[in-house]
């Protein structure tokens, strides 16, 4: 069988040193940050993507490694491996710098979980990380990388320093990036039950996976969290390894968050994403907006941007520049009030979809690699 590396997770991430985060950004100093990895896709062999991007300073990585996971925070004993850098058991990361492992020879398949486990003995200023990572990292005292138990560790929700594992895969096999906001990134979905709406359509595809570069809060236009969805899409879309289609959920941010793009703003930006990704030979896909006429948080600001949504959805919903559009709004809208979630597939926050609204939202995305 011919092998090639291919992106098996994604972790899309931030700067600790915006203003606006979901999760309070945190720095470590003499911890072990023990972080569970959902692979989207498996191979023979693999290896770690880590990042400083957002540092400023160098980050120390005392000793790091790496198992499957058996539960919680404890691995499968017998897959306990060390990750090394250039032959090394540590590694210094310089500001703004990133890092690929040593390839680490571990089988891992679809829909397992690793453990990472690094050793940070810091201080390490403010991390660059996942601020909504929507599964359970454990931090504990010391270097405790070996330890098959982390009794009484610190339970915290974001992913930290962690952009990817890349498998040793077939060649040919399809890689779809999920490139978008908290409708990816699985913002009201059950904390480590893995039901975002990308994790759903990976179970609906009969061959190849979906990565999940998804940031909460994430603007196609505006650096408001994160880079604008324009301004990451080279890293975080064309660069993935084995990229081959893109599916898009953007625009609900540009509208809800500071001041509400215009329509033509927003079909400008779409249309670059568009001619970007079929620069590159991929073929992409777009969902319509999703309702949020509901929403109860008081910075998100729904009345001038409803106009906006629905101006711009009606544009989706006739427009060729991307190969296909799937209109998530309308699968989970309020029949009797469309500006709005479905009650049973609301969060309970008026702008996310809970687990079934997750899974509706995927079976929406009828993607040429689906079984449905």
């Amino acid at each position: 069988m011919n092998s090639t590396w291919l992106a098996g997770f994604r972790s899309a991430i931030i700067s600790p040193y915006e203003q606006f985060q979901l999760t309070e950004p945190r720095g470590f100093e003499d911890r072990t940050v023990r972080q569970v990895l959902h692979m989207a896709g498996g191979g023979q062999r693999l290896r770690i993507r880590l990042s400083n991007r957002y540092g400023r300073d160098a980050l120390a990585i005392g000793a790091a490694r790496i198992a499957l996971r058996k539960t919680g925070a404890t691995p499968i004993a017998e897959t306990d491996t060390v990750v090394r850098f250039g032959g090394a058991d540590h590694v210094s990361i310089p500001a703004g710098g990133e890092l690929i492992s040593d390839t680490v020879d571990l089988a891992v398949a679809a829909g397992e979980d690793l453990l990472l486990s690094m050793y940070l003995p810091g201080p390490t200023g403010l991390a660059t990380f996942s601020h909504q990572a929507m599964e359970i990292s454990y931090v504990a005292v010391g270097d405790r990388t070996a330890d098959l138990e982390l009794p009484g560790a610190e339970e915290v929700s974001s992913r930290f320093y962690v952009t990817g594992v890349d498998v040793l895969g077939a060649v040919g096999t399809p890689v779809v990036v999920a490139f978008g906001d908290s409708w990816f990134d699985g913002a009201g979905t059950t904390v480590g039950a893995n039901r975002r709406s990308v994790d759903a359509l990976n179970s609906l595809l009969s061959r190849g996976w979906v990565v999940n570069q998804g940031i909460s809060g994430n603007q196609l236009l505006t650096d408001e969290v994160g880079e604008h969805a324009l301004g990451r899409f080279d890293r975080d879309v064309l660069a993935v390894p084995g990229v081959t289609h893109v599916v898009i959920n953007l625009g609900i941010n540009d509208l809800g968050l500071g001041e509400t793009a215009t329509a033509d703003d927003l079909i400008a930006g779409y249309t670059e994403l568009a001619a970007r990704a079929h620069a590159a030979g991929l073929p992409i896909y777009a969902n319509t907006i999703g309702p949020f006429a509901g929403v109860i948080y008081p910075e998100v600001n729904a009345a001038p941007a409803l106009p906006v949504r629905n101006e711009v959805n009606h544009w989706l919903r006739g427009t060729t520049v991307f190969d296909a559009v799937f209109d998530v709004a309308t699968a989970v809208a309020d029949p009797e009030r469309p500006d709005h979630i479905r009650p049973d597939l609301d969060s309970g926050d008026g702008l996310h979809l809970n687990d079934t609204g997750a899974q509706i939202m995927a079976r929406t995305m009828r993607l040429p690699l689906s079984g449905v």
